[in-house]
């Protein structure tokens, strides 16, 4: 349960461990309750929309992923209020629902009861969320956050009062970002460069290990697990630095024949996002060489037979290889099989993060693969 993963939490040799557990997507819950064709009638997956830059008070753009299954634990308030949180590297902003969420989509999530926290401050900022389907809005507030064994104090976090309907079917209550750049939704500083601020992880860094069973996946922050990868970490710089975790990647090939990035391609390392995307035409090209047909929602269905016949798909990243056996992005679900590959703006997630043990290191503005264990 998800009180286990809390009691595992714990900081060694100033090296802090959070286990993120692997539960039933939205999608798993929404097809189990027969409902997946109204939903994804009325939310279109755009993982562009969280990526859109946006001014100070204007609304945070987010989209539904229905494949986004990894949380963890953190703990908010004195004494601390605990909640599953997806880690997210693709956002910037830490929010949870608060009590007084009238939504239908905050029943069955945890709320935060601000005035049962001694530390907690009230912000004058407003809180909102705009989604390509829908929105959150709210308030904002400064208090203690439990992580592990870490307590970063005076973090400021969103606190909604109303919410779209889709987020009822998630399977975590809210959102940490874990972005690169430490701006927040009102110029409020991320929680990463907090710990760092506040001294309490030994290296301005976290590593993410995902497993494809239940157990096992860790958050690392502070630093990297070698026990969680073979080889070395390969180290790529950050490219066209902004607030997200950007890489340029040289060229992706398929049995020599290059398929996509023929000319680079700048792709955003986004623990938020389940597959793969890249630009339409060149995931069109991927799934073709795979043999992968559209199916009524659009994604790229394959044969769930003879799918270790299809070919690796390799990854060209500042002079590495990374290659991906099919293993890795063919995805099962109860309906058949689907490529991890979906058409919008570049993004390797979960179908990427899976395969490669990820470090992200702030201060020196790197992104780190090696082979997972």
């Amino acid at each position: 349960s998800w009180w286990l993963c809390l009691l595992q939490s714990l900081c060694v040799a100033g090296l802090c461990r959070i286990p993120l557990i692997r539960r039933r997507s939205a999608r798993q819950l929404v097809e189990e309750k027969g409902l997946s064709d109204e939903i994804r009638r009325k939310f279109s997956y755009n993982p562009a929309a969280k990526f859109l830059s946006r001014k100070e008070q204007s609304p945070v753009p987010m989209t539904f992923d229905p494949d986004t299954t990894y949380s963890g634990v953190i703990g908010i308030g004195t004494p601390p209020q605990f909640f599953k949180v997806l880690f997210d590297t693709g956002s910037s902003d830490l929010w949870v629902p608060s009590v007084r969420c009238t939504s239908s989509s905050c029943a069955g999530h945890l709320k935060f009861n601000s005035s049962a926290s001694s530390t907690f401050q009230a912000a004058s900022k407003p809180f909102k969320i705009s989604y390509k389907s829908g929105f959150a809005s709210g308030s904002t507030g400064y208090d203690t956050i439990k992580i592990s064994d870490l307590y970063v104090e005076q973090q400021m976090f969103g606190l909604t009062e109303a919410e779209a309907i889709f987020l009822k079917s998630v399977p975590w209550d809210r959102v940490v970002g874990l972005p690169f750049s430490n701006v927040t939704l009102d110029g409020g500083i991320s929680i990463l460069d907090n710990m760092w601020n506040q001294g309490i992880i030994p290296q301005n860094m976290f590593s993410m290990y995902l497993s494809s069973s239940v157990e096992g996946s860790v958050l690392i922050l502070g630093g990297t697990d070698s026990s969680h990868y073979t080889g070395s970490i390969k180290w790529i710089p950050l490219y066209h630095t902004s607030n997200l975790w950007n890489i340029q990647i040289q060229s992706i090939p398929i049995n020599g024949n290059t398929v996509a990035c023929a000319g680079r391609c700048e792709a955003v390392v986004d623990s938020g996002t389940s597959v793969i995307i890249g630009s339409d035409e060149e995931i069109s090209n991927i799934n073709g060489w795979l043999g992968a047909i559209p199916d009524q929602y659009g994604a790229a269905a394959v044969s769930c037979f003879n799918t270790n016949l299809l070919p690796d798909i390799v990854f060209n990243i500042n002079g590495s290889s990374f290659s991906l056996p099919p293993a890795a992005y063919i995805m099962k679900s109860g309906s058949g099989c689907t490529t991890g590959f979906a058409a919008g703006p570049w993004i390797l997630g979960e179908v990427f993060m899976r395969h490669f043990y990820t470090a992200f290191d702030v201060g020196n503005k790197m992104v780190g693969f090696a082979q997972a264990v």
